[in-house]
């Protein structure tokens, strides 16, 4: 039982180095469809954005990305005349694209993307050379998505204590002011017994200068 146990979790492993690792297929861009290289990586697409991001800046380019309410090609981080040495010599347009691996599923997301030469795909004129190392870059960013999802959970865990924090410093402001309503209420009940006492020697005193009736 341990053994097929074992096993499960070997081939469970296995699969997942294989799910993780470049691969071909299309996307629409420009109102055509575009051969493109994907990946699918277990983590969330904003991770992965960032990672990609983050690389590109470091190689010195900088995203212009496709938005508008109407716009097709929404989505879209476009990086003009970029060299990728890891993928080519020549300075190519590269197009990325991050979406989710299913309506469900909100930790995982394919990453794709597309390379053009003077405006048209790449990819027909690529050499099996090339191909291999489209896909190796996209094996490469595992490192940058894991590190950029990192930091999104640690965002997330500061924002948490940020908001415990916050809730906990209201908390003990309700209690300085209900200490504060409390000791007051305390020195009213001390003036009020006081109060009392003045008032029942003066009523004791009153009643004192009653005359008995004949």
């Amino acid at each position: 039982m341990k053994k097929l146990f074992f096993t499960l979790v070997i081939l469970s492993g296995l699969s997942h180095l294989v799910s993780a690792q470049g691969y071909e297929g299309t996307i629409e861009y420009d109102k055509k469809k575009q051969d493109a290289f994907m990946i699918d990586y277990p983590y969330t697409p904003e991770a992965a954005e960032n990672a990609i991001n983050g690389k590109m800046e470091k190689l010195g380019y900088k995203a212009k990305e496709e938005k508008g309410l109407f716009n097709k090609d929404k989505g879209f981080f476009i990086f003009k005349s970029a060299f990728i040495t890891e993928v080519s010599s020549a300075s190519m347009d590269y197009l990325f694209k991050v979406e989710p691996k299913g309506r469900k599923t909100k930790d995982e997301c394919i990453i794709y993307m597309v390379m053009l030469k003077d405006g048209n795909n790449a990819k027909p004129d690529m050499t099996a050379e090339d191909v291999a190392k489209a896909k190796a870059f996209l094996n490469s960013l595992k490192p940058d998505v894991e590190a950029a999802n990192l930091e999104l959970q640690i965002k997330d865990q500061e924002e948490t204590v940020s908001k415990a924090e916050k809730k906990l410093r209201g908390l003990k402001d309700d209690e300085s002011d209900l200490e504060k309503k409390l000791s007051k209420n305390r020195k009213e009940q001390d003036d009020t017994q006081k109060d009392i006492e003045n008032q029942k020697k003066i009523l004791e005193a009153l009643r004192g200068k009653r005359v008995p009736v004949q």
